[in-house]
């Protein structure tokens, strides 16, 4: 899918004249590059606001997203002026992002991409020595004139430790023979040195007609420490590339236009061959294929962790305290993690993540026998929050925090998702070991003494503790799959009978306390019985209750209803609970969740299954959310009621829904086009 859009007379350095009103590109104007250490986001005027040097969590090296003056940027933008149209896209079946600029003069093609290597294993992959290296952390910009003329202009301005380090530049011109012209810039901060190489290529038309680079010094008000501009004209067959990648002392490689070239084509290889292991081929194909794209670059590859997004106090209300950092693994995405891999065919992705998980399971409980609700991507648990006043936040929303002080919250609701994502792995993918039962046997002995204490839930709020019928959902799901487990593998299981009288009772405190007759719906909680809340549409989902049972199908009349009329549903988007009713601590405003939204569909589809009406109104809901992606099929967290996305971004949880939801919509019809139950 690509988007165009018309350039703003006059405008160079902000091509779509969309930083005008507010200095800020909107949210969902951004495309992901990365390589499973960390990511980039690339505006569609192609400048990158955000980057985090060298892993997910490490401090900002960009970050003009969180604030315009001072947050460091990095662009490559087009100056003809009007009549300008930009068109953005990934190439094919990769994470390879393409931005074009045409114009009646000339185009200009510009490729954004984190080098990966190829596997020699699948016939498309590249023969090269690459194979066989070490990952190259690099960040690679290679911009082309494929029509006509195209003239360019260059701006870094890196701002280093989330722009509170000062920094030094220097100018460094590599004369290693006419063929192989570069120039490079090194930028000196504590802690961290950066360097960006210049390579020009002059295609088939003679080293003589090689394109001029000239790299300038430049301060800029606000910014502490030079940066670098440029402008280059560039005719038909001409390319620049532009390569980001740490600083080292001794003699490097260097960089000649064959190995760009040939680390372009192992890149494309690779999310070739790795994109083709999907066995989803279905409906919605591609959009399903994206999301799983973007899963597998939110991915910690040396452990195995997703992080719940790679961006930080993105807000969820414009000018709004609701900002958070996700740049952490949360157990309560386990469960859909494990069953979304498994199921789409990415069985090292899924074992790699189960991995973590149990090491989690095993090694990072409390003494009292606690499991924190997050953990960073190298399974540590200390992730103090701390606010940066320094920065004036996206759009002047503050503050702008880093760490999350949710990690030891009481949510009782992740040991369901962490007991079902064991279940579905030994289900699914491979059968779990004894040291893992063992554990498993603890932490249930543990729950069995505090699942009827209240908690945050799922939605973490930061007031009063409650009795969520979510959470209880949930801890019901952690005895059943226990049990299951039990019965399927034989496993000793010396409290088998406490475990079952448990998940009985909680089952029946869930339908004597968690449902409102008047409403005929389930509720938040046990103590706010008139307030509905979007999470307990997971209940059919994890076969707690029938999708056709009345009382699932009255809670699912009540959501579907407007938010004006007590539902929790406007134009097709799914709030989490009314805010002005439920007080979460927080205050302000937020949209609608799009991860709760997907829940909707699939419940839907699931009811649809027994009754027809619902099956249509899933497969309308589904599709009515599909044209609130980006252009790039990108998904933050929540939506805004003018149609914005808000939150983080990309958001792991919008994406796993919007697979399951796709996944089990084209379950439920066969090839003839009738409905069928699904399981």
């Amino acid at each position: 899918m690509a988007t165009s859009n018309q350039l703003a007379p006059g405008v160079c350095g902000d091509p779509l004249g969309m930083r005008k009103a507010t200095g800020y590109l909107p949210i969902e104007s951004y495309g992901l590059i990365g390589n499973m250490r960390t990511c980039a986001l690339v505006g569609i005027d192609s400048g990158i606001d955000f980057l985090c040097w060298p892993e997910f969590d490490s401090p900002s090296v960009f970050c003009r997203l969180l604030d315009k003056d001072k947050g460091g940027f990095f662009s490559i933008s087009p100056c003809q002026g009007s009549n300008t149209m930009v068109k953005q896209q990934y190439l094919p079946s990769s994470n390879i992002l393409q931005t074009r600029y045409i114009h009646e003069e000339g185009v200009v093609n510009l490729v954004d991409y984190f080098p990966r290597q190829t596997e020699v294993s699948h016939p498309i992959a590249a023969t090269s020595n690459s194979q066989k290296a070490e990952l190259r952390q690099w960040l690679v910009r290679r911009v082309e004139c494929i029509r006509g003329q195209g003239e360019i202009e260059v701006k870094i301005f890196p701002a280093f430790n989330y722009a509170r380090d000062p920094h030094s530049t220097e100018l460094i011109k590599d004369g290693r023979g006419s063929e192989n012209k570069s120039q490079r810039v090194v930028f000196r901060s504590n802690g961290l040195n950066l360097q960006i190489d210049v390579t020009m290529d002059c295609g088939n038309i003679g080293d003589e007609y090689r394109p001029e680079v000239l790299l300038k010094k430049r301060r800029e008000k606000n910014m502490l420490g030079d940066g670098i501009v440029t402008q280059i004209r560039l005719d038909e067959g001409q390319a620049v590339s532009f390569i980001l990648r740490g600083h080292r002392s001794e003699r490097v490689e260097h960089l000649t236009k064959e190995i760009i070239d040939q680390t372009q084509q192992d890149t494309l290889a690779y999310w070739h061959n790795w994109i083709s292991k999907n066995r989803f081929k279905g409906r919605y194909r591609e959009v399903v294929a994206r999301s799983l794209m973007i899963l597998k670059l939110l991915t910690y590859e040396p452990t195995g962790a997703i992080v719940a997004a790679p961006t930080f106090s993105l807000p969820e209300d414009f000018g709004g305290a609701r900002n958070w950092d996700y740049r952490f693994s949360w157990v309560r995405d386990s469960s859909f993690t494990i069953y979304i891999l498994l199921r789409m065919g990415f069985t090292d992705e899924a074992e790699a993540y189960m991995k973590f998980i149990s090491d989690r399971l095993r090694l990072s409980r409390s003494p009292d026998g606690a499991l924190p609700i997050m953990f960073g991507i190298r399974g540590e648990n200390q992730l103090d929050e701390v606010e940066l006043p320094h920065l004036e936040g996206y759009r002047g929303s503050k503050p702008v925090r880093i760490g999350n002080g949710a990690a030891f919250h009481k949510q009782l609701d992740i040991y369901g998702e962490l007991m079902d994502s064991v279940y579905l792995y030994d289900k699914y993918g491979k059968p779990v070991s004894w040291d893992i039962w063992v554990a498993v046997r603890k932490l249930i002995d543990y729950i069995s003494g505090i699942w009827h204490e209240a908690d945050t839930s799922i939605w973490e709020v930061r007031g009063q503790e409650k009795n969520f019928v979510y959470s209880k959902i949930m801890l019901w799901v952690a005895f059943d799959r226990a049990l299951r487990l039990a019965d399927k593998r034989c496993f000793p299981c010396p409290h088998r009978q406490q475990w079952l009288a448990i998940r009985d009772e909680i089952y029946e405190s869930v339908m004597a306390n968690g449902f409102n007759e008047e409403m005929n719906c389930f509720v938040q909680s046990y103590e706010e019985q008139d307030v509905l809340d979007s999470a307990v549409l997971i209940a059919p989902l994890v076969f707690f209750i029938a999708p056709n049972d009345p009382r699932f199908i009255g809670t699912l009349e009540q959501i579907l209803k407007p938010t004006e009329k007590g539902g929790l549903t406007s134009t097709g988007l799914v709030y989490r609970y009314n805010s002005l009713k439920s007080d979460d601590g927080v205050g302000g405003r937020e949209g609608s969740f799009s991860m709760c939204t997907f829940w909707l569909v699939e419940a839907l589809t699931r009811a649809g299954a027994y009754d027809a009406k619902y099956h249509v109104k899933a497969i309308d809901l589904f599709e009515n959310m599909l044209a609130f992606s980006n252009h790039l099929s990108i998904y933050s967290e929540e939506i805004a009621k003018s149609g914005e996305q808000l939150g983080n971004t990309p958001q792991a949880f919008s994406h796993l829904a919007l697979i399951s939801a796709a996944f089990n919509l084209d379950r439920t019809t066969d090839g003839n086009g009738s409905l069928r139950t699904i399981g």
